[in-house]
């Protein structure tokens, strides 16, 4: 049975940079071998198979789209190009405040890599510090960006009408 809109997919995947390097994987002894595992994640048990109804948006679409017509058992490498992943970069998503400002905002000193979550939801990264300006970038940290997914389909479940 191949993949078909509305089938109920599981599998495994390693996502990777056009560069070759590692993002994101479902396998953890891939995650070692790259340093995708934080220190203190110990037992996690966050590495199991991605499972996932296509054409529900419940992924990227270029992955969504990508197993269609992939069958159980079946390897592929699906490529996707950033406006069927996490979009281009937004210039208008990098943002500058004022240092004390934004102090009373995040309620801590703003220090490079910081995660902040803006009261619209949006969420970025403190991306530089001056004297006169913290900048943060609302951007996806993948926007931009050609992904390449190596992925194993484990298994397909029709779930009812297509």
């Amino acid at each position: 049975m191949t993949v078909d809109r509305g089938d109920r997919v599981r599998l495994d995947y390693v996502g990777r940079f056009e560069d070759g390097s590692v993002f994101a994987t479902t396998k953890e002894a891939v995650a070692a071998e790259h340093d995708l595992i934080e220190a203190g994640d110990g037992e996690r048990s966050g590495f199991s198979p991605l499972t996932f109804t296509v054409g529900r948006g419940e992924v990227i679409e270029g992955l969504d789209e990508g197993v269609v017509g992939l069958a159980a058992g079946e390897e592929a490498t699906i490529t996707v190009p950033p406006e069927a992943a996490y979009g281009e970069v937004d210039e208008t998503k990098r943002r500058e405040y004022d240092p004390e400002a934004f102090e009373a905002m995040v309620g801590q000193p703003p220090e490079i890599g910081l995660h902040v979550e803006a009261q619209n939801d949006l969420h970025g990264n403190v991306t530089a510090i001056t004297d006169d300006a913290v900048a943060v970038d609302f951007n996806h940290e993948l926007a931009g960006k050609t992904l390449v997914f190596d992925v194993r389909v484990l298994d397909v479940a029709e779930v009812g009408n297509h």
